[in-house]
């Protein structure tokens, strides 16, 4: 079985412009080009087609609220009426602007209003370090709602914006302040690797999302990501979590790569769905 735990519908209204993303296109060119060759990509009937090829118990999909900072959003609403129309395979994340007024209440809205089951910061994006004050009152609302929260981690391509922001450091402060909280760091912290390894190790409610990246290049010497396959062979074999981060990445060709790393059936298991299922309560365990 298989959860992706980052895609985007190739929908007009999950790709809003983006300028701040532009570097984006230059440093994920090639892969992108996969992706717009393949099936998934021709149009929603595509996409759809191949999850239920790769039979996909879930496949998550994140809002996101950038208007002060960048005039960005993927509405909760656009997320909340997809899953509506193609659940229950799919699994929508709320995304709040922490700028505005009445972030949490519009978190608690998106989650017991709309259905969605947990929270997406992308702090390069609301230019924050994820253990900023005012990210606070939504951390307390996430565990106070029992659900979990995405957090950016590692650098960003996005020239707007510094990349240390995306430093795993921060993200020891959240959970050190806030232990209960549920939360996956993704990407996984390059080029601090060891230092997010050394967060997770740390911290039991924290996740190591793969994604965004080659899965490939967790076995490619000097790569820097490759303490991520050590590690996660063994002793946070239980902290990963796999996502395509369709489309910069045809969700198939990042199970192959995944494959290719030769992880025995128990950690592929874990990587490619249990982990995700535990992090998510697919079936009602803790994580």
């Amino acid at each position: 079985m298989l959860i992706d735990f980052s895609s985007r519908p190739p929908l007009p209204e999950f790709s809003p412009a983006a300028p701040h993303l532009q570097n984006y296109r230059r440093v994920y060119r090639g892969s992108e080009s996969r992706s717009a060759a393949s099936g998934a990509a021709q149009g929603l009937e595509g996409y759809l087609e191949t999850y239920e090829r790769l039979g996909a118990r879930a496949v998550v999909l994140k809002a996101r609220d950038l208007t002060t900072t960048f005039g960005f959003r993927i509405p909760n609403e656009t997320v909340a009426e997809f899953v509506a129309a193609h659940g229950p395979r799919f699994i929508g994340f709320a995304g709040v602007d922490p700028w505005q007024p009445g972030a949490a209440a519009e978190f608690e809205r998106a989650v017991t209003g709309l259905g969605l089951r947990g929270l997406n910061l992308q702090c390069f994006e609301l230019k924050m370090t994820p253990d900023d004050a005012r990210l606070f009152p939504l951390y307390e609302k996430a565990i106070e709602l029992d659900v979990p929260v995405n957090i950016h981690c590692g650098i960003n391509f996005s020239t707007a914006t510094p990349m240390s922001l995306g430093r795993p450091e921060h993200l020891d402060a959240v959970m050190v302040r806030y232990p209960g909280l549920r939360a996956i760091a993704s990407p996984p912290g390059w080029p601090w690797v060891q230092e997010l390894i050394g967060t997770a190790w740390r911290h039991p409610n924290l996740f190591i999302g793969l994604l965004a990246v080659r899965p490939k290049l967790l076995a490619k010497a000097h790569s820097g990501y490759e303490p991520l396959l050590q590690y996660g062979r063994t002793i946070l074999k239980e902290k990963m979590i796999f996502g395509s981060a369709f489309p910069m990445m045809p969700a198939d060709a990042a199970v192959a790569e995944i494959d290719a790393l030769g992880l025995d059936d128990t950690v592929r298991r874990l990587w490619l769905h249990d982990n995700a299922a535990r992090f998510l309560r697919l079936d009602g365990t803790n994580a």
